[in-house]
């Protein structure tokens, strides 16, 4: 599984991916104490320790870091700016966060395959193991991840039970994927 290390991401985002609490399946409370930093910050100071190859990307990781930490309208305004493929992930993820179930499902079709999914599919297996029967195999049916399957899975499982815990978890996984995925584009490495 991977290792998420923060601090590979640079100083900015490691302190505030550091300073996020856990990101609930709802739109959640935003993290009040954040907010002066995202709302200063851009792809310039975020990846002031590196060289940006992609600005579409760094833009990708900012509108990340504002999800992470429970801004949607201003993850939304960032992610629905750019037709990229990981900024309409991010954007799905907004939506499904908001509520918004079926608008998610059409921004995760837009998406379509997306090269986390294959690490997700296994994360989520491992996630799922032995927490609530049949969630890894009914988000994996064809195979490899399954957007709108976790969309419905999260859908029912906001009232809470061992299916909440383990689609927080994948979900966790999920925005940590997606957010190396981008940071990675954004830099080349």
């Amino acid at each position: 599984m991977l290792e998420f290390d923060p601090s590979r991401f640079g100083p900015v985002a490691a302190d505030l991916i550091q300073r996020s609490e856990p990101m609930p399946l709802d739109a959640g409370e935003p993290n009040r104490s954040a907010y002066d930093t995202l709302r200063n910050l851009d792809e310039a100071g975020l990846f002031a320790h590196a060289a940006i190859s992609d600005p579409r990307m760094a833009g990708a990781c900012l509108s990340a870091l504002w999800l992470l930490h429970g801004f949607l309208d201003e993850s939304h305004s960032l992610s629905q700016s750019d037709p990229t493929a990981e900024s309409s992930y991010w954007h799905g993820i907004m939506h499904r966060r908001e509520g918004d179930f079926s608008n998610a499902k059409y921004w995760f079709r837009r998406v379509g395959r997306h090269a986390i999914h294959p690490g997700l599919a296994v994360a989520a297996r491992e996630l799922a193991s032995g927490t609530a029967a049949g969630i890894a195999s009914s988000l994996t049916l064809t195979g490899t991840w399954d957007p709108g399957a976790f969309v419905d899975l999260c859908q029912r499982s906001l009232g809470g039970g061992p299916e909440k815990r383990a689609c927080e978890e994948i979900q966790k996984r999920e925005w940590a994927l997606l957010f190396a995925h981008c940071y990675d584009a954004a830099i080349a490495a």
